[in-house]
């Protein structure tokens, strides 16, 4: 048999075609432009718009969403903190405490746990300590202690599974080695395995901060008045609704953008010194 059989100089090299990308491509721009078409043709008076986007109303209502989103969230992250600490600890009490803390605010609803808090007192009509001082529930139980306890308590039980998990990604010989020279547990924390679960932790915490910012929107039901719940009022008042929900759209997109930006650079930061797979250190 000659070489001639195998020769393959006279063939013609055919690209593959990939079909089902071109009509994944052209049915996602199809899409896009039927919903660019619809808002353009829309009902919608874009000038509303941009004229409701920065009025004080709605400047102070996005004000209190960053206030409550910040608050909530660092009052997330301490109770996050303490109850994961607690869930490694040997300690059958605390260990126990902390799973039951996890377990139960992890499975109420959000929305049902501001309810309930903003109406505490129906069960608490006072708070203080017996002989010494006592106030009213319905006093201290404002629309924004309500709201920050309400999502701050909540975020603290997804936090404190986050940290845990970022806890426990740091090699055992970092614990032995900090033990080894006798360094006392709260300090070994704090200077040791801490620093390298943060890359672990950043991420996710950074996605709940996010989710925190958007959800302080559930807070307009128990009327803290968040950049939702002034906008609500303005379209309560006018009946722009859509141009009022566009408008609060907007500025959730704009903090969004930003705290993601915010998030990569944090991210970037603390993956310094961590080798990369496959290459050198």
């Amino acid at each position: 048999m000659t070489d001639s059989v195998y020769e393959i100089s006279h063939l013609t090299l055919v690209p593959r075609r990939h079909v089902g990308r071109i009509v994944g491509a052209v049915a996602v721009v199809g899409i896009l432009a039927s919903i660019v078409y619809s808002f353009a043709v829309g009902q919608i008076e874009w000038s509303y718009v941009a004229e409701f986007l920065t009025v004080p109303v709605i400047l102070r209502g996005l004000g209190n969403t960053i206030v409550m989103a910040v608050c909530a969230m660092l009052l997330g992250l301490a109770l996050g903190v303490v109850f994961a600490v607690m869930r490694l600890s040997d300690n059958p009490v605390l260990k126990h405490t902390a799973v039951a803390y996890v377990w139960f605010f992890r499975a109420v609803p959000a929305l049902l746990q501001l309810l309930l808090w903003f109406n505490l007192a129906l069960i608490f009509p006072t708070i203080g300590f017996p002989g010494l001082f006592s106030v009213r529930t319905v006093d201290v139980m404002t629309p924004f202690v309500a709201a920050l306890l309400g999502l701050g308590i909540q975020q603290g039980a997804f936090t404190a599974e986050v940290v845990r998990a970022g806890l426990q990604a740091v090699d055992k010989g970092q614990y032995e080695a900090a033990q080894s020279i006798g360094m006392p547990r709260l300090q070994m924390l704090r200077r040791i395995i801490m620093p390298q679960a943060m890359r672990v932790i950043v991420p996710p915490v950074g996605n709940e901060f996010i989710g925190m910012v958007k959800l302080t929107s559930l807070a307009s039901v128990i009327q803290f008045t968040e950049i939702l719940h002034s906008a609500q009022n303005i379209y309560y008042a006018n009946s722009r609704v859509i141009e009022l929900l566009i408008v609060a759209a907007s500025w959730y997109l704009v903090v969004v953008t930003v705290l993601s930006l915010i998030q990569i650079r944090i991210e970037r930061f603390y993956a310094k010194g961590v080798r990369p797979v496959g290459g050198e250190a």
